[in-house]
């Protein structure tokens, strides 16, 4: 089976991004997490859906942009 939920470091590195950005992400709610105990553990597949959100805004973003250039 694999690994359902990652410790905040692990999740750090399957994001290739810091412990300081990670934690920024934990603060604001823009990653979800969950409590055992006193640890604090990111679901898999949170890190899907945040990086699935990450490119629909992006795609939204550049459709935008390509509407400003061309009106």
């Amino acid at each position: 089976m694999d690994q359902l939920l990652l410790t905040p470091e692990r999740a750090a590195e399957v994001l290739a991004v810091g412990r300081t950005k990670l934690h920024e992400l934990l603060r604001t709610g823009a990653l979800e997490s969950v409590r055992i105990g006193a640890a604090r553990r990111i679901p898999a597949a949170a890190l899907t859906a945040y990086v699935e959100r990450l490119r629909r805004e992006e795609a939204a973003d550049g459709d935008a942009y390509i509407h400003r250039v061309v009106s």
